[in-house]
């Protein structure tokens, strides 16, 4: 037995304007829905893997310059030499800086040619200030497990771990203070760019890599 497809019987125009249309309103209501989706997704976003900083000072010039937004991954892992990071500072609010020394090593300035060593291998700074010295106070720190030296790339015009040596910890920051490690500067949108670790730390520095 064969079938054959239902044949409708053609529509008049009354039954046409009888019959409620639904696509308004259903387009409305997805239209909502799709919005709502989107701000639900960049909230838990912003809250568990990205945020954006707003960087209010000197102290990370020329990589970073006041007024410059970056993002920051929240879900970074281990904080490396070379990393730039936001984190908790010392006295709560959030900071940026570069991580230069992690847990274990020695961190010292200055060489014979005034350059930071991390375990007695030199560091080529040319990411920090083109005025400015690796550092105008010499120090030499072990850095405690699960903690960090950091430092700004202005180094005159940055208050970080060198200003707080005499406080626990020599003036380190915890590694669970971390809130994440910046990736990118995305405004102003001239200055638009991918920030990494520079090939300075790429060296074999021991003590466990």
């Amino acid at each position: 037995m064969t079938v054959e497809p239902e044949r409708k019987e053609p529509e008049n125009e009354q039954d046409k304007q009888d019959k409620p249309s639904g696509k308004k309103g259903g387009g409305l209501r997805e239209t909502l829905f799709l919005l709502l989706s989107g701000v639900v997704v960049a909230l838990l976003l912003q809250a568990f893997v990205f945020q954006s900083f707003y960087i209010p000072s000197e102290s990370m010039e020329n990589t970073l310059l006041k007024n410059d937004r970056v993002v920051v991954n929240k879900l970074h892992g281990t904080s490396e030499r070379g990393d730039i990071v936001v984190f908790k500072g010392w006295g709560g609010e959030d900071t940026i800086k570069r991580v230069i020394a992690v847990g274990g090593d020695t961190v010292k300035c200055c060489d014979a040619k005034r350059r930071i060593t991390v375990n007695g291998v030199p560091l080529q700074e040319g990411y920090i200030h083109p005025d400015d010295l690796p550092s105008g106070d010499e120090f030499e720190k072990v850095v405690p497990a699960g903690r960090l030296w950091v430092m700004g790339d202005h180094r005159s015009a940055s208050y970080d771990s060198r200003g707080h040596e005499e406080q626990e910890q020599n003036g380190t920051i915890s590694e669970d203070d971390v809130i994440g490690r910046a990736v990118a500067i995305y405004w102003p949108f001239s200055r638009a760019t991918v920030l990494s670790r520079p090939d300075t730390f790429t060296q074999s520095f021991g003590k466990g890599e």
